[in-house]
């Protein structure tokens, strides 16, 4: 990402931007995503989210997560309308968490840890504030395979099972603060 990055700077008439999860922020995560024009109307991102984080009462929603981003907007790169196609990695290890609507299941009685490969299609919105600061929303549904180890309780526990899974599942969320570098 670094090489394309410096790439476009070089080339010229190229814009940059660097943006933050507010969401993510809201897990106690940790994030950055810069983002490269590559056309017209096309850019490329790489969404990087990572919480090493135990909370009270053993609380963890401990991740590392790689997410690059092909989109394609409807007007021009960092302005309006957007469609992206995103794939993802993940590595977990989280448990102790009560989730509302029925959202993982179990993870406030046991503790999971494993690997998530997925990929999904996003919608979003770029709001222009200024020459420099915008603002993102993003959703994002697709598919993911799971491999993970569920553990007897969230702090000592032996382990219950290991597994796989595909899920159709939500792959983004997101509202992020942007800085546009041009």
């Amino acid at each position: 990402m670094l090489v394309l990055l410096l790439f476009c700077l070089k080339a010229g008439g190229q814009t940059v931007a660097v943006k933050t999860d507010l969401v993510k922020w809201g897990t106690a995560s940790l994030n950055i995503e810069p983002e490269v024009r590559i056309g017209s109307k096309s850019t490329l991102n790489l969404g990087l989210s990572w919480n090493p984080w135990t909370f009270k009462d053993n609380k963890k929603w401990r991740h590392l997560l790689v997410q690059p981003e092909y989109r394609y907007w409807f007007c021009k790169p960092f302005g309006g309308h957007f469609i992206g196609v995103h794939p993802m990695y993940m590595r977990f290890n989280a448990g102790n968490i009560g989730f509302t609507f029925g959202l993982a299941n179990g993870m406030k009685d046991y503790r999971y840890q494993g690997n998530l490969w997925g990929g999904g299609i996003g919608y979003g919105y770029h709001w222009i504030l200024n020459n420099r600061w915008s603002i993102e929303a993003e959703i994002g549904l697709g598919v993911g395979y799971v491999d993970y180890s569920q553990y007897e309780c969230v702090t000592c526990g032996d382990k219950l099972r290991t597994d796989t899974e595909v899920r159709f599942m939500p792959t983004k969320a997101a509202v992020s603060l942007i800085y546009v570098i041009k």
